[in-house]
């Protein structure tokens, strides 16, 4: 099994789950065309996805899906509740109904059921799902697992709860995010004090410190991978972000001191692929 982010920030999310005989879009965040040049990038056909997974609702994970199903012929696995505020008003966009229309004949008969706390299979790829808190209708992260090799990927969290924490034991590999730092969040002059809140909320987005915080205290050590995702491109620097994770492991009791490489991801382009 092995992985790319092919882009994740505020401007859009997206991830490549494979095998060798199985192929997984997690969100379709980034523009149509721009999935499309970073599937090629990484020597993915689009028309040999197997299937898209779309863990919530929000712009910058479902933004492009509408127009990149016009490419692909592959089913969309996604919850109800996800589905159905899918369909309704986002912003930016100003005619809400049209929209909606089409966006609901596009997904028509292409859809397949999955529930946030129920495991389902893609091809030869167990996912094991998980809800993490966040303000959307049914946000979920999840383990995806293949011939013994556990890869977990989760953004858009507000905090670590006891079952997130239960959940990324024993992975091969993390994808997580470490959206912004606090003082640079408290500092920026571009957000409200009411986005400001949000982010910081426990439904909101994890901070740097959040992530250390538990990379040094219950981080089991086993991932040889952890990528650091949807870093905020006005309340974050990706140096920063990575020295603060890189301290954190470096700061574990010498009983559980992990060998784990920290990688960013960038919201321009794909990582390299991690495989196992």
């Amino acid at each position: 099994m092995k992985f790319t982010v092919l882009g994740s920030g505020s401007t859009g999310n997206a991830v490549l789950i494979c095998t060798e005989k199985t192929k997984v879009l997690v969100d379709v965040g980034l523009s149509a065309k721009e999935t499309l040049r970073r599937l090629a990038l990484m020597g993915i056909d689009c028309k040999d996805l197997d299937a898209i997974l779309i863990t919530h609702e929000h712009s910058d994970h479902a933004g492009g899906l509408r127009v990149f199903l016009k490419s692909v012929d592959c089913r969309v696995f996604v919850s109800e509740a996800t589905e159905n505020s899918y369909y309704t008003t986002r912003k930016g966009i100003q005619n809400v109904e049209s929209e909606a229309v089409k966006r609901r004949d596009v997904l028509k008969n292409r859809t397949e059921k999955i529930e946030s706390s129920r495991e389902f299979r893609i091809g030869d790829i167990d996912f094991e799902p998980f809800s993490v808190p966040h303000d959307a209708a049914d946000n979920f992260g999840f383990v995806a697992k293949n011939k013994g090799v556990r890869i977990a990927t989760l953004m858009d969290l507000g905090c670590m709860t006891t079952l997130i924490k239960d959940k990324l034991r024993s992975c091969d590999a993390i994808v997580i995010e470490s959206n912004h730092s606090r003082d640079m969040l408290r500092a920026c002059p571009l957000y409200s004090w009411d986005l400001k809140q949000r982010i910081m909320s426990r439904t909101g987005h994890l901070s740097n410190e959040d992530l250390s915080e538990w990379l040094t205290g219950e981080y089991d050590g086993s991932a040889r991978n952890i990528v650091l995702a949807h870093l905020s491109q006005r309340a974050n620097e990706p140096h920063l972000a990575r020295l603060m994770a890189e301290s954190a492991l470096q700061m574990r009791p010498e009983l559980f001191k992990a060998e784990t490489k920290i990688t960013l991801s960038h919201h321009k382009e794909p990582t390299e692929w991690i495989g196992f």
